[in-house]
């Protein structure tokens, strides 16, 4: 029972540590390992490698060795066997588990720096309060695990941190070990930080075609998604303006045909289009409802609105061709119907209109408005607009 308890709990951690190690790596190409002498009271300033793009997390081990004392296990190998940082930081179990199997006598004090300049600073005057941390207690060796989310050491655009150290010993030279480990995630290695995405989605919403749309984002948040995917940041940049159009371009036209973004896309133009309607400004419906058209999106109802954009601006060869193309999609919407029968009415074709007012004069439009309200409503807007209405009397007449 219990070889099966343990044989269940291994399966598990090698299977968390499979899934954990697919978001960052250890980074051992980068780590800093450097064994340096100070000495006896003074104070030196060692600084780290540079932190690869996307470091999120840094481990780090300080280790005073006494003379020929040499290093049992480097801070790399011991982070083999970890997934990644946050198992370091589950408690002081981790830290004790990076400590260094050995350390001499000698202790020191040690703080971290983000620029050169307070480095320095620190080396002249040894005054730590512009340190991002301290250990103000002395240690003969000492191991800690720095977040970006949780400490000022580890800013989203940090690439060196400096390490000053002081020695507290008065009489000998003290060997200091000072290993430092970056842990890279995996996305932000390709260099694309917060600002980088704003300045993208910045961009994007300057577009045309982000332009035509009620709310961009959800199209924009999808051309980021494919730039990033395409490009590390660094070569993104390195690209000509006139690549880089293209690139808005094709990308622009990928997303404009997904099926979920279109979607929202078309219903944005519906709603500004039955806006605009309602607004009297048929001229810019027209713009709108004509993008859909010829996108190819179009349903009947919107020939229907164009026709009845048209119609309402006098051009009636054009709202009967886009009303006719609403028909051939469904012959049973009858929101269609009828604004045929208006466009043959104000075009002097009274014998067409008739016969499809008095066909359907005894159905409804909609589920609540019926078709001889909707004839009433439109023949007010159409009087009201200036439309031909010598006959409007004779259809409503049609209804008694």
């Amino acid at each position: 029972m219990n070889f099966k308890r343990i044989f269940l709990l291994l399966l598990l951690t090698s299977t968390f540590s499979t899934f954990a190690q697919k978001d960052g790596y250890w980074d051992k190409e980068r780590a800093t390992t450097k064994e340096v002498l100070v000495s006896a009271g003074d104070r030196l300033v060692v600084k780290t490698e540079d932190l690869p793009v996307g470091t999120t997390e840094i481990v780090y081990r300080i280790t005073l060795l006494d003379k020929n004392q040499q290093m049992a296990n480097s801070l790399v190998s011991l982070l083999k066997s970890i997934p990644d940082p946050y198992g370091i930081g589950q408690g002081s179990a981790g830290a004790v588990f990076l400590m260094s199997k050995i350390s001499g006598d000698d202790q020191c004090t040690y703080s971290l720096f983000t620029s050169n300049e307070e480095a320095k600073k620190y080396a002249s005057d040894g005054k730590t309060d512009t340190a991002c941390y301290s250990q103000s207690e002395p240690v003969s060796k000492d191991a800690k695990r720095i977040s970006l989310d949780k400490n000022s050491c580890l800013k989203e655009n940090t690439t060196t941190i400096w390490f000053g150290f002081e020695s507290k010993n008065w009489f000998l030279t003290q060997k200091i070990v000072l290993e430092v480990v970056p842990w890279v995630d995996i996305k932000l290695n390709r260099g694309w930080n917060q600002d980088n995405k704003n300045e993208i989605i910045s961009l994007c919403k300057t577009s045309t075609m982000a332009q035509k749309m009620a709310n961009s984002d959800d199209f924009c948040v999808c051309i980021l998604d494919k730039i990033m995917k395409q490009y590390r940041y660094s070569e993104f940049q390195k690209l000509l303006a006139v690549e880089k159009t293209k690139v808005y371009k094709d990308f622009g036209n990928a997303c404009y045909k997904d099926a979920d973004i279109s979607k929202n896309i078309y219903n944005d133009l519906r709603n500004q289009a039955s806006s605009l309607t309602k607004q009297q400004k048929y001229n810019e419906a027209i713009q709108k409802l004509s993008t859909i058209i010829n996108d190819g999106k179009a349903t009947a109802l919107d020939y229907n609105s164009i026709g009845y954009c048209y119609l309402l601006t006098r051009q009636y060869a054009k709202a009967l061709k886009f009303l006719q193309e609403g028909e051939k999609l469904d012959d049973t919407e009858l929101l269609v119907k009828l604004n045929l029968a208006h466009v043959y009415l104000v075009s002097n074709r009274y014998s067409d209109a008739k016969a499809i007012y008095k066909k359907y004069q005894d159905q409804n439009v909609t589920d609540n408005i019926s078709w001889k309200d909707k004839t009433k409503t439109d023949f007010a807007v159409f009087e009201k607009a200036g439309l031909p209405s010598k006959d409007f009397e004779k259809v409503l007449k049609l209804y008694n």
